[in-house]
């Protein structure tokens, strides 16, 4: 069986990193802003594509949050060490490393949930779609040149903070419970 409309979707958000990341070491904001969007605008499309021709999948639920992590991540270290964006504006050292640390300690989790569970089920919480939006708007008022982008992006590492919270405390939550119920067939 072939891949979905909806997980092709979410690859191509994938092939277009490369193209995003050399936008900006390049110095072509303009176009960076675009395929930013472009991958924006098929995240939203992918789940919606999912959900409406009923074509969810494991492969799907795994494959987009892995699309926009790495975008996200590509974006946050692109923005943060590119000469060409306006000091004022690149992201200071602690935003990225507060994004990818988070997005690293959630995704250890996940993984330890498989490996104990034998199933992954990702459901993203309310303040981590709020939090996914900060960290892309933080992404394309950098590249419009906002000056005021400080504002967001310090929304967007508040959002982070509390988001891998939640996930952290969830995460424990299902460990412990599935710990804490019997086994079959003992």
């Amino acid at each position: 069986m072939g891949l979905n409309l909806a997980n092709k979707i979410s690859i191509a958000r994938i092939i277009l990193i490369p193209f995003f990341i050399a936008s900006v070491v390049y110095g072509r904001s303009d176009m960076a802003l675009v395929i930013f969007s472009i991958a924006v605008i098929s995240d939203g499309a992918d789940g919606f594509i999912a959900r409406a021709l009923k074509q969810k999948t494991k492969l799907g639920t795994v494959l987009d949050p892995v699309a926009d992590k790495m975008l996200l991540m590509s974006a946050y270290i692109c923005l943060s060490i590119a000469d060409n964006i306006p000091s004022g504006l690149r992201l200071p050292p602690y935003v990225p490393i507060i994004v990818i640390s988070s997005d690293v300690i959630i995704v250890t989790g996940s993984i330890m949930a498989y490996l104990h569970n034998g199933e992954l089920n990702i459901v993203p919480s309310i303040i981590g779609k709020i939090t996914t939006f900060f960290q892309m708007m933080t992404v394309v008022l950098v590249l419009l040149g906002f000056k005021y982008s400080y504002i967001v992006w310090n929304a967007a590492i508040i959002l982070t903070v509390a988001s891998g919270i939640g996930y952290v405390f969830k995460g424990s939550r299902l460990l412990s419970e599935n710990n804490s119920s019997p086994k079959r067939g003992s």
